[in-house]
């Protein structure tokens, strides 16, 4: 039988925080799903497509690893249809564990699915997508805290607008 997981989120863009919670998931897990949500009416930095490219040149390394686009659908039925008996979430600090939980609670009552937290690594604890976002935004370097390729990305994504 197949441990799989899902690790979901809208990877907009992916981080080294979340390769490091995908990359320590695939080493607990035989089958990693990452779902890259997105909701239509919502527009990104990147299109869904783009998020995708991103994550499996930042991950891409992992046999064990796929990525998957959703839109519109409850996390839990995410997990149903790929056959996910668990749902991994890095944490950051209390304030994700804050958050996180009532959701994790929410998928159990639902479906029986469990959710499964990570520790974030304390070097990567000030990462997040929206932050990131706003430095690259502005002209600041955000080597380090993305691949260079997501990188790149955010910087022509900038220099277009």
């Amino acid at each position: 039988m197949t441990r799989r997981c899902v690790c979901p989120g809208s990877y907009d863009p992916v981080t080294l925080g979340h390769a490091d919670v995908i990359r320590r998931a695939a080493a607990l897990y035989d089958e990693v799903v990452v779902a890259v949500l997105h909701n239509p009416a919502k527009h990104g930095t990147f299109t869904p497509d783009e998020r995708r490219d991103l994550i499996l040149d930042t991950c891409g390394d992992l046999a064990n690893v796929r990525v998957e686009l959703f839109a519109n659908r409850l996390l839990v039925d995410v997990c149903r249809d790929v056959g996910a008996s668990a749902i991994v979430k890095g944490l950051r600090g209390g304030t994700d564990f804050a958050y996180e939980l009532p959701m994790a609670l929410m998928n159990r009552h639902l479906t029986g699915v469990e959710t499964v937290f990570l520790p974030g690594d304390p070097r990567f604890e000030h990462i997040s997508s929206s932050l990131v976002k706003e430095v690259a935004r502005y002209g600041g370097d955000v080597s380090g805290l993305v691949s260079d390729r997501v990188r790149d990305a955010l910087a022509g994504a900038w220099s277009d607008r």
